[in-house]
């Protein structure tokens, strides 16, 4: 029984009110702060009078406490005081009783003042009742907050699996609020683990801080502990890699708090915790830019995303929802991916005016039909094919798709006078050694140099690199292979490859898209160093619990076609220069000639629907010198039988037949003179 009493006995007490007494709560809040006024009047007289309160002061007390309560009442509701929940008191609510008592026992001295000051009154009096009502009236408050969270030592403890925080810091102190505030997260925190020698002994809301991270394994067994939770938002990716791996070591299951930048999106809870995913481990750190003024550029405008369906469109649609444009239309080729996206972005912003359309960007009267419609102020182009291997096989439908797709869009933003048009690149359009890199660098210069574009748009580009958890990255493939037992496959021990997470992507995106600096010009994100896809597959492997090489097998298979060891950013004639935002630089070029790309643009065209690919590559290799063609390869298809060649530099006869042809592929390049200019530059 002694011992019992010594640690604090612990009851089975109720947290909270009956559901009966709920819906009076304000009521009972009320009643509470009358008694206590006039208590905490007594007790000043009391104190002042050491306990032994004479006749004539009780007649005091009694002829001025009316006037104390009615003022205080008054007081303490016009400070919301009776509206607050106790559960949750903290530092402004303690604040705020603070003021509401000062203001009240100012005003109550000066309506004794007007009543006629009782004689003899103890100035002193007006101190302790200050002092007794804000002990009192801030105690009740806390002391309920405290009954709530389970921190009386009379009070049952909350059951749930036994828990170790890693962290003894702000996310730690907000986890420990949010877990003792709210009875769904069944966790019941033993014990705090941090690195700094200066926190081991001291203690966070009551629960101790046990150590540090060499000794989790040791502390597990010790308390019994069930999860491990890492609460850490500063930690570098070396810093976390170790202690994930100490985590591993223990064999207990173990998860991580949302990061900042979910928190700050409201698509998590700080008490949501989630499993340790690959983009905590990543090799450098995440940037998270400043948006304020991508607000003030997007709101109340009409925003047009190609390729919506995709990761990064998908995820401009939802970012570009937060800053309130008026209407934002979602393009795709794929009808399921549009649905969704369309369903999950209409819900989370009912005030923007969400419109999908299923459309071809090769397609130039559709287009038409959707620019003429919407009158869009941006233009967001991510529509892309971009599997490297994929368009090694499939040379023309790259070319088309991400070379004449991009022209007639850009053509379609300048002829209905678009504000800006935003291009979303690749690093490897940067020396580019495949088909997808070096259409993507056509592209950019199609958009920066073409002289028909040049003039009333602002044409923008953004290069990043790979984005973690998109369709067609390196993790989902891992996860596939590592769900089915091995072995993960890498194309070579020595590539490496810049990686981005798919919302910092976007965020490079907005930001380039509203920085005045990046007008005309292509926008690149500093991204630290580039990660070896063999450190990623382990440490996925290890992730899961198990150990690379022994548990699951990596296999080489060899570099596929279009592949390189290495990824750049800035290719050998480029230079880059910093911007006003600190982790955005920009690409300083050379220039172009403007005519030549208008006159080799035309040879790729007439390659495309001759299927020449001999011609087709040589016209590449014209627009992108860096890039050398592969061997020349038979044609895959060939035009059907009477299309007329189009021209990029002179108006289409309209006494000419054409036979009809889908848009989608092989349609006529059907645009004025005005847009294209000739071969001069004119």
């Amino acid at each position: 029984m002694g011992r019992a009493l010594r640690w604090g006995m612990r009851l089975s007490l109720p947290a909270d009110l009956p559901p009966g007494l709920v819906s009076y709560r304000r009521a009972l809040i009320f009643l509470a702060n009358l008694l206590l006024i006039p208590l905490a009047y007594l007790a000043a007289f009391a104190i002042r009078f050491d306990f032994h309160i004479p006749a004539w002061e009780w007649d005091r007390y009694v002829a001025t406490v009316p006037y104390l309560v009615i003022v205080r009442l008054i007081v303490f509701e016009r400070y919301g005081l009776f509206r607050g929940y106790w559960r949750h008191v903290g530092m402004r609510d303690l604040v705020d009783l603070g003021a509401a008592t000062t203001l009240s026992t100012c005003l109550f001295a000066g309506v004794l003042l007007l009543v006629g000051w009782p004689t003899g009154m103890p100035r002193s009096v007006f101190v302790l009742d200050w002092l007794n009502m804000v002990f009192l009236s801030g105690g009740l408050r806390f002391a309920a907050r405290a009954f709530r969270e389970g921190a009386l030592p009379m009070q049952a403890s909350r059951g749930g699996r036994r828990t170790l925080l890693i962290g003894a810091g702000e996310a730690a102190e907000m986890l420990l609020r949010q877990v003792r505030h709210d009875d769904r997260h069944a966790i019941s925190v033993v014990g705090l683990i941090d690195d700094n020698p200066e926190t081991h002994g001291r203690s966070l809301h009551g629960v101790p801080v046990l150590g540090g991270t060499l000794d989790l394994e040791r502390l597990v067994h010790a308390h019994r502990v069930q999860l491990i939770v890492i609460a850490i938002r500063s930690a570098t990716s070396d810093q976390m890699r170790r202690i994930v791996e100490r985590c591993t070591a223990t064999g207990t299951d173990f998860k991580i708090i949302p990061s900042l930048q979910d928190l700050l999106d409201g698509r998590a809870g700080i008490g949501q915790l989630r499993e340790v995913e690959i983009e905590d481990l990543l090799g450098r750190e995440t940037v998270h830019l400043n948006l304020e003024q991508v607000s003030s550029d997007l709101a109340g405008k009409t925003v047009l995303i190609t390729g919506a369906g995709g990761s990064i469109g998908s995820e401009l649609a939802r970012q570009i929802a937060r800053f309130r444009p008026e209407r934002m239309v979602l393009l795709e080729l794929a009808e399921s991916p549009l649905y969704f996206v369309h369903l999950e972005v209409a819900e989370s912003a009912p005030a923007v005016d969400v419109i999908p359309v299923i459309a071809n960007i090769t397609n130039p009267d559709r287009l038409d039909e959707v620019f003429e419609a919407h009158r869009p102020d941006y233009v967001f182009h991510a529509a892309a094919y971009k599997h490297v291997p994929l368009m090694e096989e499939s040379v023309f439908e790259a070319a088309w798709n991400n070379v004449v797709g991009t022209l007639r869009v850009a053509q379609r933003a300048v002829q209905y006078h678009c504000e800006k048009f935003v291009l979303i690149s690749t690093d490897k359009a940067v020396n580019p050694s495949s088909m997808m890199g070096v259409t993507k660098r056509i592209a950019e210069r199609i958009v920066l140099e073409l002289p028909s574009l040049q003039g009333g748009t602002d044409f923008r580009v953004v290069r990043f690199g790979n984005v973690l958890g998109s369709d067609g990255s390196v993790v989902p493939l891992f996860k596939r292979q590592l769900a089915a037992g091995g072995p993960i496959t890498v194309t070579h021990p020595d590539v490496t490859r810049y990686f981005m997470t798919i919302p910092e992507a976007v965020e490079l995106v907005l930001t380039a898209a509203a920085l005045p600096d990046a007008a005309c010009r292509i926008s690149i994100l500093e991204m630290g160093s580039p990660v070896r896809i063999v450190d990623l597959a382990e440490q996925l492997i290890r992730l899961s619990g198990l150990e690379p090489y022994k548990d699951v097998q990596i296999v080489f298979t060899g570099l596929r076609p279009g592949e390189k060891l290495d990824e750049e950013l800035v290719a050998a004639g480029e230079e880059t220069i910093p911007t006003s935002v600190e982790k955005i630089r920009l690409v300083q070029r050379n220039g172009g000639s403007g005519a030549q790309v208008a006159s080799e643009l035309q040879r790729l065209v007439d390659a495309l629907y001759d299927a020449d690919v001999t011609g087709l590559m040589r016209a590449v290799a014209a627009l992108a010198p860096e890039y050398t063609p592969p061997p020349a390869r038979a044609p895959r298809h060939s035009p059907a039988a009477g299309v007329r060649r189009p021209t990029l530099l002179t108006t289409i006869p309209t006494s000419t037949p054409l036979v009809p042809v889908p848009a989608a592929r092989h349609a006529a390049l059907r645009v004025q003179r005005s847009l294209l200019g000739d071969a001069s530059g004119a």
